[in-house]
C-alpha cells in the first residue's frame, strides 16, 4: 500500500496497514532534530503528504521584515520568527480599501509550483494550499479589531475586501486543478481557545459563502479538501460538513477531546490529534510514547485519522520528544 493509497482510504473511514502520518517542523525544532539524530534520521521520516503553497514567497525589505505578495509586511525580530506579526494595516477602512490595488495572481509562479508539486512520487499524498486564505487575509490586511468592528459597521467593506481575496484565491485553484494531485488545502485561522473569534452567526455570514465558493471550485474536480484552523470551531462543523470538507486540520486533543472525533466518524476525517500546546513541549519521552500510540489505537479499524502534530513543531519540544513520537509512528 503506498501512502497516497493509505491516506485515500483512512480519508474514506476504510481501515488500513497502519494509520498514515505527517510531521512538519518551524526552523528551530527541525536544526534542533538534525543536531540530535542526524539529517539521515530526518529524511527517512516518510511523511505521507506532500505540498506546495501557492501564496509566493515573502521578500525581505529590510532586516527582519518580510513583505508578501499582498504588501503586508512581517516584522519577524520578535519571538514568532517563522511567521512574525503585520507591521501596518493596508485597508483598515473604506478610504484606504478604496485606493488599494489588489495583486494581480502570478500565473507563471503558481504553474512552477504546480508543475513541481506533480512532478512528485505519485505513491505521495500530494496537493497545493493557500495559506491565509480568508478571515486571516482579511485581518492581516485590515487589523484584527478592523476586521472584527467592521463587520457590525461596515459589514459592506468586509464583504467588498473578501470578495476580492476570493476571487484572487479561484483563479489560483482553477490553475492548480489543471495538475496531477489529489487534494487542496486552505489555511484559514477561526477558533479561539474557546468558540469562534467572529463566532458563528458572523462567520456564516462573512466566512461561508467565500468558502464554499472556493470548496466547490475543488470539489468538482473530484479532488479532496483539507480545511486548517487552530482552536475551537466545534459551532460550524456541520456547516464544513454541508460544504463538503473531507479533512480538518488541526485536530487538537487539548480542545475536543478524542471521543469528539468519534461524532465526526463517517463525515470529516481528522488530520492532527497529538498535541503541541499540552503535550509535546511538556511530557517524558515515555509519556509521548504512550499518548501517541494511544490515539493512533482510536484509529486502527475505522480510518479517519492522519495522525500530526497539531501545528509546525515548535523549537520549545525537546528533541527526544519528537523522536519518541516519530518512533512510535514509524514503527507501526
Amino acid at each position: 500500500m503506498t501512502n497516497r493509497e493509505r491516506v485515500t482510504m483512512a480519508i474514506q473511514f476504510k481501515k488500513t496497514d497502519y494509520i498514515p502520518y505527517n510531521a512538519s517542523f518551524n526552523s528551530g525544532a527541525h536544526k534542533n532534530l538534525v543536531a540530535y539524530k542526524g539529517r539521515e534520521y530526518v529524511n527517512s521520516i516518510n511523511n505521507h503528504l506532500t505540498s506546495a503553497e501557492l501564496n509566493k514567497p515573502q521578500v525581505e525589505t529590510k532586516p527582519g521584515y518580510y513583505k508578501d505578495e499582498f504588501g503586508v509586511v512581517w516584522n519577524k525580530t520578535g519571538a514568532d520568527r517563522d511567521i512574525g506579526v503585520p507591521d501596518f494595516w493596508l485597508i483598515p477602512d473604506r478610504e484606504s480599501f478604496e485606493t488599494y490595488e489588489f495583486p494581480a495572481v502570478d500565473e507563471a509562479y503558481v504553474r512552477r509550483t504546480c508543475e513541481w508539486l506533480s512532478s512528485q512520487s505519485k505513491s505521495q499524498f500530494r496537493g497545493a494550499c493557500i495559506g491565509f486564505s480568508l478571515f486571516e487575509r482579511l485581518w492581516t490586511m485590515m487589523g484584527m479589531e478592523n476586521a472584527l468592528s467592521n463587520m457590525l459597521l461596515e459589514p459592506d467593506l468586509v464583504h467588498d475586501a473578501l470578495k476580492k481575496i476570493c476571487e484572487i484565491n479561484l483563479r489560483k485553484i482553477d490553475i492548480a486543478m489543471e495538475y496531477d494531485m489529489d487534494f487542496f488545502y486552505f489555511g484559514d485561522d477561526w477558533g479561539q481557545q474557546k468558540g469562534l473569534i467572529m463566532g458563528p452567526a458572523h462567520w456564516n455570514e462573512f466566512i461561508r459563502p467565500y468558502l464554499g465558493k472556493m470548496y466547490a471550485r475543488v470539489r468538482e474536480t473530484g479532488r479532496f479538501v483539507a480545511q486548517h484552523s487552530c482552536g475551537d470551531i466545534r459551532a460550524i462543523m456541520d456547516d464544513l460538513h454541508a460544504l463538503g470538507l473531507n479533512v480538518y486540520q488541526t485536530f487538537q486533543p487539548e480542545i475536543y477531546g478524542l471521543d469528539y472525533a468519534d461524532k465526526l466518524r463517517g463525515k470529516i476525517a481528522i488530520w492532527g490529534a497529538i498535541s503541541t500546546q499540552r503535550d509535546l513541549p511538556h511530557k517524558t519521552p515515555d509519556e509521548i510514547r504512550r499518548i501517541t500510540q494511544d490515539t493512533l489505537s482510536r484509529f486502527k479499524e475505522g480510518g479517519g485519522l492522519i495522525a500530526a502534530p497539531t501545528h509546525s513543531i515548535p523549537d520549545d519540544v525537546p528533541a527526544e520528544n519528537i523522536v519518541a513520537m516519530l518512533d512510535v509512528l514509524m514503527n507501526q
